[in-house]
């Protein structure tokens, strides 16, 4: 069994959450047949055919056809028989799709971050693969990991640790290595990379506490640590551990101030200190 805590069980609470989002993508569903008769085919298969959270996300995931050896009906058979027996995963997968939605302008309808969004259907991809790296499946969950490559341009290794709350936006080329671990409520743009620093082996990738904002571009590498709450401005590339609520800009990146909020992640705070900045950039304060 998954050993990862939190995605073996369900709570009463999930379980209701699992269901709002899922009544509000029907709901969004139905619109977009009516408004949008040549997409029906497609509503009709990922939503409103489908039983249940878990069996739409499985057939969306699916869909997107890849290797003539494998069909995508067995893919999603196969999805829906991991959230059977981890059933956690389905939460989270709501839990993600949350997050999105309200961090995410572009994302006013929940309906299209499920069917549309990269971001989120290679993160969903990667939980997947991540519990068949868990279970000792790793010929299926590498397979995963290369499939999600090709299609979404974002490249995770099976056994890297994400939490919950996760938004990829826009998510294209980025890279997350095999011993990174990432926390809760975490956002991430394009071209993020949470790498090594050379051929090394072992605990040797970034990890990545509750609350950080990674902006586009910014390469964190080495076995080092994103304290709780920091944000990463975009284009930095980051070589050394990062204090909880602050804020670090350049190459290589230095320490510019703090974090308008607690959670710059959820509020998307991608903005920089202005007091001294240059001043800071540039290693004269």
């Amino acid at each position: 069994m998954d050993t990862t805590p939190g995605f073996s069980i369900l709570s009463d609470s999930d379980i209701q959450i699992v269901k709002s989002v899922w009544e509000s993508i029907r709901v969004s569903a139905r619109r977009m047949i009516e408004e949008n008769p040549v997409l029906k085919p497609l509503g009709q298969y990922a939503v409103l055919e489908s039983a249940d959270f878990a069996t739409g996300l499985s057939r969306v995931l699916a869909r997107q056809h890849l290797d003539i050896y494998v069909l995508s009906r067995d893919l999603a058979e196969l999805f829906r028989s991991v959230y059977e027996q981890a059933p956690g995963l389905v939460a989270v997968a709501a839990a993600d799709l949350v997050s999105v939605t309200s961090r995410d302008p572009a994302a006013t309808d929940p309906l299209y971050p499920f069917l549309h969004f990269k971001g989120y259907h290679a993160l969903q991809l990667h939980r997947i693969a991540h519990w068949f790296w868990q279970n000792g499946q790793k010929d299926t969950a590498v397979f995963l990991q290369n499939r999600s490559s090709i299609l979404y341009a974002v490249d995770i290794h099976p056994a890297a640790k994400i939490g919950k709350g996760i938004m990829f936006d826009h998510a294209h080329s980025i890279v997350i290595g095999e011993t990174a671990v990432v926390g809760d409520n975490v956002s991430m743009l394009h071209e993020v990379t949470l790498g090594g620093t050379g051929k090394e082996r072992g605990d040797r990738h970034p990890k990545v506490r509750n609350g950080v904002m990674i902006g586009a571009g910014a390469k964190i590498l080495g076995n080092i640590e994103i304290g709780e709450g920091a944000s990463i401005a975009a284009g930095s590339v980051v070589l050394n551990s990062v204090p909880a609520h602050t804020t670090v800009a350049g190459v290589p990146a230095k320490v510019v101030g703090k974090p308008k909020f607690a959670t710059p992640a959820v509020e998307m705070d991608q903005t920089l200190p202005e007091a001294s900045l240059a001043a800071k950039l540039l290693g004269r304060a």
